[in-house]
């Protein structure tokens, strides 16, 4: 079981450290509201994994590969909304202006929403996770849920850690602030192009 559970957490560890949409928004949203508001959203993958576990076990590995394209089309539209507020938020930028209430609730929803659409978690449930958690439930059942636990446990600490590192520089100064908005802005469009160019690519093909 413990063999499980360090394998969740490697996995998780790995997931999360690596440069994507769900982790950029999580950057720009702490940046913007500050830590203390974005934090919540860190519990994203807890809420949006489930379905995503569920399609890619049952409906994924059945549909032609044409919808990885598809899945990367939609997501990066969407990133490049994100991309659009985040650039809003950069042109109106005040340092130490309260957000509205409510935004932590929001900022939740719309980071599951981002994890949704983005086509890593499906990816790695599908040729990594899926097997891997398979493997452990037909072992035991609490070898299974070892496994999620020390995934998603390590999942949620280590997001949470990005936002309130990031969360943190925001309050060096409003130029410094203002700054990295604007780079989390041009990192969330230049993502939204890449899974647009690479989903189109992947219809083509």
């Amino acid at each position: 079981m413990i063999a499980y559970l360090v394998l969740g957490a490697t996995y998780a560890f790995a997931s999360a450290v690596q440069p994507g949409p769900f982790q950029t928004y999580l950057i720009s949203q702490s940046l913007a509201n500050g830590w203390r508001r974005t934090l919540p959203a860190a519990l994203a993958p807890v809420l949006s994994d489930g379905p995503i576990i569920l399609l890619v076990l049952l409906v994924l590995t059945r549909v032609p590969a044409a919808f990885e394209g598809v899945l990367r089309c939609v997501g990066g539209l969407f990133v490049l909304y994100l991309a659009a507020g985040a650039f809003r938020s950069w042109r109106h930028y005040q340092s130490g202006t309260a957000p509205a209430p409510g935004s932590a609730p929001s900022g939740v929803w719309s980071a599951t929403f981002v994890n949704l659409l983005n086509p890593n978690p499906y990816l790695a449930w599908s040729l990594v996770m899926g097997p891997l958690l398979m493997a452990a439930w037909r072992e035991t059942p609490a070898r299974g849920a070892a496994f999620l636990v020390g995934f998603y446990a390590t999942l949620v600490v280590t997001s949470g850690g990005f936002i309130v590192l990031f969360g943190r520089a925001r309050d060096l100064g409003p130029r410094v602030g203002r700054v990295l908005i604007g780079v989390s802005a041009v990192a969330l469009a230049g993502l939204g192009c890449y899974q647009l160019w690479w989903g189109t690519r992947a219809l083509l093909a």
